[in-house]
């Protein structure tokens, strides 16, 4: 760690990451009388939804599934609210409970120092030390780029789903999107319905399930259903509703895994697609499903069936990862390879030493809920447990 930094102790728990991981846990540490210190890297909160979200983005699930702890959304909201609504929650959020992160403060690096039993944690120039750290990024801290072949030789507009705000700008363009997941294919209807020629590559074997079955939405369903029947059965009974509503995808170059959505979810960690319409796109022709690339060119792109197309545009909807290990100097929590904790859920919040994981449970926004008050709890048992030792210290003494 760099000696020559300002220090500054402080008492609580200190927060990487302005997120809705984040400020949940910020605002139920709150709630129990707990200090913190937030640092956030960007100039706002939740940076990934008011800076690289596309326009036409509304929640996957139903909004009750999508509330951050202590606050309900308004009741006028829809079911499944727009990005703007959504953004709009999180800043009522932040309002109520007095959230104020540390903005322009990216940390880089931070360390358990066992000698004092406090974490060091630089950032900007200061050194802050803490005995509690809560690691908030998220599981989309950064975003992926893909290591395909000539690449840089494609002379048209190639981005990444986090620049792309919405296909009016495509009209009339023959467009590739890489990717295939909940992302690729939203994207991929949004530049259809602004009149773009679209292709999408489908790399691997995916679920694709309707957001709704019989009116219900498909993952209240599944929650309900898992109440009372074994993961495989609640994944046969999902798969043969979705045959129904939407027929065999693999007619139309999207084959399914071996396993169901909710056992691949729990394995793998790899989410179904909760499909909004690109479906039928793709069933009518308007969206055409390419193999993956062998290559790019300077006009396009070469597939590995051989086949050859020309673009206008490239769009990469090849997602995002965590950074943690790029600044978190710690190896037994966190996994070097994907920066998840290496404990699955629901035991994934808690490491060593004062260190907690929000946000990192594969399960949204949900996920981080639950995380944000199991840590809230835990920390605000030990805060108090201090301040009572502190206290009899002082009297003592």
């Amino acid at each position: 760690m760099t000696s020559n930094l300002k220090q500054v102790w402080f008492p609580g728990p200190l927060i990487v990451g302005a997120g809705p991981s984040g400020i949940a846990t910020a605002a139920c540490l709150k709630e129990r009388g707990v200090p913190y210190l937030i640092l956030e890297k960007e100039t706002c909160l939740a940076p990934s939804w008011k800076l690289r979200t596309y326009e036409r983005l509304k929640l996957h699930l139903p909004k009750q599934y999508c509330e951050l702890p202590l606050m309900a959304f308004p009741p006028e909201f829809p079911t499944y609210p727009t990005k703007q609504q959504f953004i709009s929650y999180l800043d009522a959020y932040v309002e109520r409970f007095a959230v104020k992160p540390l903005f322009d403060m990216a940390v880089r690096v931070a360390e358990y120092d066992a000698s004092i039993r406090f974490w060091r944690v630089e950032a900007g120039d200061l050194e802050f030390i803490c005995r509690w750290l809560i690691v908030a990024t998220g599981e989309n801290a950064e975003v992926v780029w893909p290591e395909i072949r000539g690449i840089s030789r494609f002379r048209g507009q190639l981005l990444h789903t986090s620049c792309y705000m919405k296909g009016d700008g495509h009209r009339g363009e023959k467009v590739l999107v890489v990717g295939s997941g909940n992302s690729g294919m939203e994207v991929a209807l949004d530049l259809c319905d602004n009149d773009a020629k679209v292709s999408m590559v489908v790399r691997d074997k995916l679920h694709i399930l309707p957001r709704e079955l019989l009116g219900i939405s498909t993952f209240g369903m599944s929650m309900a259903l898992l109440k009372w029947l074994p993961v495989k059965a609640v994944d046969a009974l999902l798969l043969f509703g979705t045959r129904l509503l939407l027929g065999d995808t693999e007619k139309y170059g999207i084959k399914r895994p071996a396993i169901g959505p909710l056992e691949l979810k729990s394995a793998a960690g790899k989410t179904p697609v909760l499909d909004i319409g690109t479906f039928a796109k793709i069933k009518s022709g308007q969206i055409k499903v390419v193999p993956d690339i062998n290559q790019f060119t300077s006009k396009g792109a070469e597939f590995v069936d051989g086949e050859h197309e020309e673009f206008d545009s490239i769009i990469l909807a090849t997602g995002y990862k965590s950074n943690v290990t790029s600044w978190l100097k710690e190896e037994e929590f966190f996994g070097e390879k994907d920066g998840f904790p290496r404990t699955s859920f629901p035991n994934s919040w808690r490491g060593k030493n004062g260190l907690y994981a929000a946000g990192f449970t594969r399960r949204g926004l949900l996920g981080a809920s639950m995380d944000a008050c199991k840590i809230a709890e835990d920390i605000a048992n030990l805060y108090g447990a201090v301040d009572i030792r502190h206290k009899l210290n002082t009297i003592t003494s």
